[in-house]
């Protein structure tokens, strides 16, 4: 079967080469800007409407959809900090939001009435609070707030008409509380292992019983999945005895298991409608995610117009389970909304989130290309060939890193992506070894191994860049964001004469410091980073001082740019500053672009537009127009 593979995706290379290439219009940054991104989708109490996120002004607003008309109106109009849309208040038209300041990722929950009053549920100023849902008879909404302790999450309810806070779980064990049942009987908490292994528990309040979910036996990974409406089911998704993540339930009356759903990719999440006629499963299927809804009565798929093409990033039943919102892009369009009907089997297209302006044929559709590494590995990446490219007219190429560690490149729409393959550069999305979607082993690879065979894939990447007829082999550089920043940071310090130039972007530099600094919200996952990145106050400083690319700045000797938020609780600017410094020390062109009202990565798109024109204006410079001759 591996040698059809193989076959195949040979035809499929070969067909790229020899396809004649095509004029296409070229647009700009501002154009490109001009789509809209939107998500989320929840349902009003009559259905007649659509609770949802967009940042069509410039940054995200929370707006309203009505489904009868496919209207669109604003519910906020904030001009600085970005709204993001959680729900509606049930049984009225208020409405919540979440906002952190400036990027800094304190998120707060906001309650807008419907007569324009705006008011903070969560204030205190520096603790995070997250949604968690609401009650079963809708009197109190659920929150988890680090209030008490900056490093734990505790459970809070609000009564919905005084929004007094209550706290119903207090963690003292650093553990995470996961899901709960409607009685709040049973609450499910995770405790870190590593970042591919953890515990799962369930604690029976009425009794103090613990019931172990894990097999202590078989490390692996374990994730809630809820519990069932009447108490007594409680449903995960693991990959105990295999590679990839499956979904099971357990009986918490009689301990006994069952499967309920595997397949040859990873169960991403699924979920149960409100009355349970309906189970969502999506599946991450070779950088995309695919759906399967179950009918619970009878146990077989319900039948759903074909979406092939499409990555469905969210799904949403409303609670008279004859409606579902879709969100779905594919990588020549941003995600836009759809509404089903169960009943006349009807997919409406809800939103239109590709700027008119823009020919979608001028635009690339990315493909699943895979190359072995340097020992026989088999590597899979999402591939953009500009249309222009032949082996007459050859283009520059980048190798793309994903953050992480552990993150995945897929299908899905960038338009940061497009507007570069657009102005002629073929991008190749490395899926290195450690990145996840393809088997809990090749996860696993890079643990402790970081800067070293993870950057080798990288390597290879270029040289299959390189093989390519219409790839300009002598100008090929490498790009990434958080991890992929990193990334590219080691191969320019690391492997100097491979990559011509590398650009970075809220790249860790700096290990020792980045694995010191981890905000206090991340205490219960800390150890995990330890144990797959290495310990700072251990032994393991001296490996992550080697593989920290600050100190081998001396060894920089291709043009930089670096972009930084000044926010970032992750990557503190610091980190930019320095290795900045150390490259300039060499007399190498680098470029500095820091961004005093964003944290890790970009929320306004005056920003984005910002740094990723100057991204172009830095390749065009010192990658296309530079001459090798």
């Amino acid at each position: 079967m591996k040698n059809i593979f193989v076959l195949f995706f040979s035809i499929l290379i070969v067909a790229c080469t020899e396809q004649a290439p095509r004029e296409i219009q070229q647009y700009s940054i501002d154009e490109f800007y001009k789509n809209k991104r939107m998500f989320g989708g929840v349902f009003s109490d009559d259905e007649n409407r659509l609770l949802i996120s967009s940042d069509e002004t410039g940054i995200f607003n929370v707006y309203e959809i009505d489904l009868a008309e496919g209207s669109r109106r604003a519910l906020t109009s904030s001009t600085e900090e970005s709204f993001f849309a959680i729900d509606y208040v049930p049984g009225t038209n208020d409405i919540l939001y979440s906002a952190d300041k400036g990027g800094d990722e304190i998120d707060h929950i906001y309650l807008k009435t419907s007569d324009g009053t705006t008011t903070d549920l969560t204030p205190e100023e520096k603790a995070k609070a997250n949604f968690s849902g609401w009650s079963e008879d809708d009197t109190h909404m659920y929150f988890s707030s680090n209030k008490r302790d900056p490093q734990f999450f505790d459970l809070y309810k609000m009564d919905v008409n005084t929004w007094k806070p209550e706290m119903i779980y207090q963690n003292e064990s650093g553990n995470d509380l996961t899901s709960w049942s409607d009685n709040e009987n049973y609450f499910a908490f995770s405790k870190t292992i590593t970042t591919s292994s953890n515990e799962l528990w369930i604690e029976n309040r009425s009794s103090g019983d613990k019931i172990q979910i894990s097999n202590p036996d078989k490390p692996g990974s374990y994730g809630s999945s809820g519990f069932s409406d009447d108490n007594k089911y409680f449903y995960f998704i693991t990959d105990e005895n295999e590679e990839f993540a499956y979904l099971k339930e357990i009986n918490l009356e009689t301990k006994e298991t069952k499967v309920i759903y595997n397949t040859d990719w990873d169960v991403m999440y699924s979920y149960l409608s409100k009355n349970e006629k309906y189970r969502i499963i999506a599946i991450n299927e070779d950088g995309k995610n695919s759906l399967v809804i179950l009918n619970n009565s009878t146990g077989k798929e319900v039948e759903f117009p074909d979406l092939s093409d499409g990555d469905v990033t969210s799904v949403r039943i409303a609670d008279s389970e004859n409606k579902m919102r879709l969100s779905v892009g594919t990588s020549k369009a941003p995600g836009n909304t759809y509404l089903y009907e169960f009943d006349s089997k009807e997919l409406v297209k809800l939103t239109e989130t590709l700027n008119p302006d823009i020919n979608p044929e001028d635009l690339v559709s990315a493909e699943v290309v895979r190359f072995k590494s340097f020992d026989g590995l088999e590597i899979p990446a999402i591939y953009y060939k500009p249309h222009t490219a032949t082996a007459k007219e050859k283009v520059p190429a980048l190798v793309w890193v994903h953050g992480g560690p552990g993150g995945q490149s897929r299908k899905g729409y960038s338009s940061f992506i497009q507007y570069l393959v657009n102005h002629g550069y073929a991008i190749l999305a490395v899926n290195n070894r450690g990145s996840s979607g393809y088997g809990k082993s090749f996860y696993k690879m890079d643990d402790m191994n970081h800067g070293d065979k993870d950057l080798k894939d990288c390597i290879a990447g270029k040289h299959w860049l390189a093989s390519q007829d219409y790839i300009d082999s002598e100008k090929i550089g490498i790009i990434g964001g958080s991890y992929g920043g990193y990334m590219t940071m080691a191969a320019m310090a690391f492997t100097p004469e491979e990559f011509e130039v590398g650009v970075n972007i809220f790249g860790v530099t700096n290990w020792l410091r980045t694995l010191k600094s981890i905000p206090p919200y991340w205490e219960s996952f800390r150890q995990a980073l330890y144990e797959e990145l290495g310990d700072p106050y251990t032994q393991d400083s001296v490996r992550l001082r080697a593989i920290s690319p600050l100190f081998h700045t001396e060894n920089i000797v291709n043009p930089v740019m670096v972009l930084q938020g000044a926010n970032d609780p992750r990557v503190l600017q610091i980190e930019s500053d320095e290795i900045v410094e150390g490259i300039r020390k060499n007399n190498v062109p680098v470029e500095y672009v820091v961004f005093e009202d964003e944290g890790h990565g970009f929320i306004k798109k005056e920003n984005e537009k910002s740094g990723y024109s100057q991204v172009l204006e830095f390749l065009d410079k010192h990658l296309k127009g530079k001459n090798l001759n």
